[in-house]
């Protein structure tokens, strides 16, 4: 399929500064080798514990953070290698959904005048429909009949996006503090909508969100995703979450992906002991039901000093003398399905297997 996005080895390492004359004493490895692709208009969910780099990755992709080393290919365009002019042109396609629907909302201004300032800004318009890209880029003129005609295809705009997202043209008129949880992330899509994106990331989009409030912002995710052919990389926590929405999925460990294949055979075939004790602690529906939890054992290492070879093997319940000194390459083991471990030829299932 055509990929709109590919990451190849993505490495994003903070350093550690210390002294009264500041010297770098280390390096926090937030992302480190990070590969992966997304085909246009599908959704690749991100998903680890809290720490594993996954916010990093996303703000990476976009350059909203600096690489320290690797590739992000967009639509054929290497992203790390384009000029400030470039990146803003790039802006327009390339959006995020905040995990936090108010702090990303600014407090002072109107829901109509958030939404109308980057329509201004970029030179876009409503029409028909969609956002469209036919105003004029002359942005910086002062010609008083041009800026009336921008203003004025600006509000028609903002009233579409909020009808998109299931809010009435009179909330453009309120500040983020008068909406509730539910319509402040509506208020968030609607303005990562605002230029027609062909690709967002959605980071944590609904873990701040009740469970009943979750299912609208899902599904309105991925109503928009089929109007627009809108493609989601899809940043959570929450697995039941990714199973809903996701095309595909890979699991992030410490900085690394651990796993990657399709929503079905990461739920029905885990490979990767990491990935089968995530799965393990979803709650069951069923209250008769009973499932053996994998329980890992220790705390998540630090990445300022990340266990030499695997570096899962601190936690792993299966991990041999040869996980503490080999680093096991993320390969394919059958077609779309890759796993980083060297005991994936191990057959016994996760639930049955006894720790």
């Amino acid at each position: 399929m055509d990929d709109i996005l590919i990451v190849e080895n993505l490495v994003k390492h903070y350093p550690i500064r210390k002294g009264v004359v500041p010297t770098t004493v280390g390096y926090v490895r937030a992302v480190d080798g990070v590969s992966f692709s997304i085909p246009r208009g599908k959704t690749l969910g991100l998903v680890g514990e809290s720490g594993c780099g996954k916010t990093t990755t996303g703000r990476v992709i976009l350059r909203l953070i600096p690489p320290t080393s690797g590739r992000v290919m967009f639509e054929g365009r290497d992203v790390f290698a384009l000029s400030e002019r470039e990146l803003r042109t790039l802006r327009r396609e390339m959006q995020i959904i905040f995990q936090d629907p108010y702090g990303s909302l600014n407090p002072r201004m109107t829901v109509g005048a958030m939404l109308a300032e980057p329509i201004l800004v970029h030179g876009k318009k409503a029409e028909n429909g969609t956002i469209s890209d036919k105003a004029s880029d002359h942005t910086t003129t002062r010609d008083p009949r041009l800026m009336s005609f921008k203003r004025r295809r600006a509000k028609e705009g903002v009233v579409e996006l909020l009808d998109l997202v299931g809010l009435s043209p009179e909330h453009a008129s309120r500040y983020p503090h008068e909406f509730s949880g539910g319509q402040r992330q509506r208020i968030g899509i609607a303005r990562a909508l605002a230029l027609n994106p062909k690709f967002i990331v959605c980071d944590e989009a609904v873990s701040a969100l009740d469970v009943s409030i979750q299912a609208q912002i899902l599904n309105l995710l991925r109503d928009l995703q089929k109007r627009f052919e809108i493609t989601y990389l899809f940043i959570a926590h929450d697995l039941a979450v990714v199973k809903h929405i996701s095309d595909r999925v890979a699991v992030m460990y410490l900085g690394e992906i651990v796993e990657e294949a399709d929503t079905n055979e990461v739920f029905s075939n885990p490979l990767h002991p990491y990935t089968q004790a995530l799965l393990s602690a979803i709650p069951e529906p069923v209250p008769k039901k009973k499932s053996e939890r994998v329980r890992l054992e220790g705390d998540v290492p630090t990445p300022i000093d990340p266990p030499v070879g695997c570096r899962f093997h601190t936690r792993c319940p299966i991990a041999i003398a040869e996980c503490k000194v080999a680093k096991p390459p993320l390969v394919e083991i059958s077609p779309g399905h890759r796993v980083a471990c060297i005991r994936t030829d191990i057959s016994v299932s996760f639930e049955n297997r006894k720790l």
